[in-house]
């Protein structure tokens, strides 16, 4: 894929402290001489996107999966999609299926030169199994009897070393015989614990004898029950990446503690002639954090299982699906992560940005159509009753190579629906919409004057009257005699399509909902969706799931993936045209 997005976008500048080490490596040849074993060159550049099929992917993944796709693209390489899966308790296939999609969806691939770079960390388990086994015997892992809670108290603080387990100098042999047992099946959860002996005195906590295969009776979605004893995630992590020929194992900052590990496991394996040199790196980038949104898995799972939301496609959740749903596109959200970068330093993104990138992005391409969101009747009393007239406008915005040759037709006739805002009995200063005496252009239309409206018991408005000039049309001679503020949308009342249009707005009220230990669901916005029956214009009747619009004046609109009523088209709001959230 081009690094320009598909409506004609200029490419970002690449200028990261990411790229500036692949360039690096590539003028020094680190990674130059690397072959598969039939001799086969590799490519210099090998990334790999490696999440937990937990749960459903999110904004921040995205933001993962953009810089280890496209830097591997952008240097000639490849980048593997992998499964982390060696957690069997928590891992589902449905997590797989919605992950393999979201990745193909934002537009890249894990095909590179006619090959296929699907991976999962579950069929390295033997050979993760044997490199435990190498570790058990050249002395630098060996089998714990503690409990968990024995080794957190023994593990020591940031200030105090830890102490060592009682079982620390356990003899290989024996250490190798129960690590044989715990992988038959004859001892239950948590009752041993395979451990790397590396330092209990360590500054970094994480190399105080990091635990590095449990014991877990459960059945994996992959390998089925033929395990009982998984890796855990710091010591599989660097040997998939091994195993996998991986140049830069690009993290979160999170993993920058666990780096030295990473680098241990390597090394120790490498000794063992498991691995050879060079050996893959890990590098560490701030994760992406955008405001009045959450990313925490067991968060978002709370918002769908207690039914705040309504499922992992929300078109109010943060997740892939979700976004999908809403209406952004891929091209949007590659967008937004191109230009927020990638840096050492921890920062906040105003949801605002990508936001902006959605209207960028569809700006100059999505179809146009006009709707009503808060009907009230407008009435043409000198219309000729039960008579139609064609009208006409663009698809395509006017940058659009389209802009000229597709329009759209639909009728005027006497009785219109026009947004409630646009009549005032008694306008203020400024105000150029319907008002008695007023003359304003029905866009694309005529020409009216208003000249009242009638009203409810209850002194509501109930409707607008007004004449129209039948020299007035659009697009003809008479058109331009006329000189008029106001350019008010409008559709036909008997024609118009009469449907569920669906308002989002931000979940959240603070900007930082779940900061600071902070109970995120008092945070809630009340407004994040309202319901409403609009009128769209009649060509709308032919949309498809999925097909998005601008919706003239009031925002970009998609057609609803998942529902419909009586077969009709029903709408989500994307984005409104311009930013005003807080004012």
């Amino acid at each position: 894929m081009s690094n320009e997005l598909k409506n004609g976008h200029a490419p970002v500048p690449p200028t990261n402290f990411l790229r500036g080490i692949i360039e690096a490596d590539l003028v020094s040849g680190t990674y130059a001489d690397r072959s598969t074993h039939d001799g086969a060159p590799l490519p210099q550049v090998i990334t790999r996107f490696p999440p937990e099929p937990n749960g459903y992917l999110h904004i921040g993944h995205a933001k993962s999966i953009c810089l280890n796709f496209g830097l591997a693209r952008d240097y000639a390489g490849r980048c593997h999609m992998r499964f982390d899966d060696t957690n069997p308790e928590k891992e589902e296939q449905e997590y797989v299926d919605t992950i393999l999609d979201a990745v193909q969806w934002l537009g890249f691939s894990w095909e590179h030169e006619g090959g296929q770079h699907l991976y999962y960390a579950s069929n390295y388990f033997d050979f993760m199994y044997a490199g435990a086994q190498a570790l058990i015997r050249s002395g630098h892992a060996y089998v714990d009897e503690q409990n968990a809670e024995q080794m957190r108290e023994s593990r020591g603080t940031l200030t105090e070393p830890g102490r060592n387990s009682p079982w620390r100098d356990r003899p290989a042999d024996e250490s190798l015989r129960l690590f044989e047992e715990m992988r038959d099946g004859k001892h239950p959860d948590g009752s041993l614990i395979l451990r790397a002996r590396i330092d209990m005195a360590s500054p970094n906590m994480n190399l105080r004898d990091p635990a590095i295969y449990r014991i877990r009776h459960a059945v994996h979605h992959n390998t089925g029950s033929k395990w009982c004893v998984y890796p855990m995630y710091a010591y599989a992590h660097p040997v998939e990446d091994a195993l996998e020929n991986i140049s830069h194992s690009i993290c979160t900052l999170e993993f920058e503690d666990q780096r030295p590990l990473y680098d241990w496991v390597l090394e120790r394996l490498s000794a063992e002639g498991m691995f050879a040199k060079p050996l893959p790196r890990q590098y560490e980038f701030a994760r992406l954090n955008l405001t009045y949104i959450i990313t925490s898995k067991r968060k978002l799972k709370q918002l769908v299982d207690e039914k705040i939301v309504e499922g992992w496609d929300d078109p109010r959740m943060p997740t892939i699906v979700g976004l999908r749903r809403r209406g952004y596109t891929p091209e949007a959200i590659r967008l937004m992560c191109d230009r927020t970068g990638a840096s050492k330093h921890n920062s906040w993104i105003d949801y605002g940005v990508l936001e902006g990138a959605l209207r960028e992005d569809l700006d100059p391409k999505a179809r146009r159509a006009v709707a009503v969101l808060r009907p009230l009747k407008l009435i043409i009393d000198n219309f000729p009753a039960g008579q139609s007239i064609d009208c006409s406008a663009p698809v395509y915005p006017p940058s659009h190579p389209l802009h000229d040759q597709e329009h759209r037709h639909f009728p005027i006739t006497r009785e219109l629906w026009i947004e409630r805002e646009d009549f005032m009995e008694v306008p203020p200063k400024g105000y150029f919409r319907l008002f008695p005496g007023n003359k304003v252009r029905l866009r694309y239309g005529y020409v009216v004057e208003c000249t009242g409206c009638d009203k409810d018991q209850d002194g509501n408005v109930i409707a607008v009257h007004c004449t129209y000039f039948e020299d007035s049309k659009s697009g003809t001679e008479g058109s331009s005699t006329y000189k008029v503020k106001g350019n008010l949308h409008w559709v036909s009342a008997e024609h118009a399509l009469a449907t569920e249009v669906r308002l989002y707005d931000r979940l959240f009220t603070d900007p930082h909902p779940d900061a600071g230990g902070k109970d995120f669901l008092t945070a809630l916005n009340p407004n994040s969706k309202e319901v409403i029956t609009a009128y769209l214009e009649p060509t709308l009747k032919s949309a498809q799931p999925g097909d998005i619009y601008q919706f003239e004046r009031h925002g970009y609109f998609v057609a609803d993936r998942v529902d419909s009523t009586d077969g009709q088209p029903v709408f989500n709001r994307a984005v409104t045209l311009k930013d005003s959230w807080g004012k």
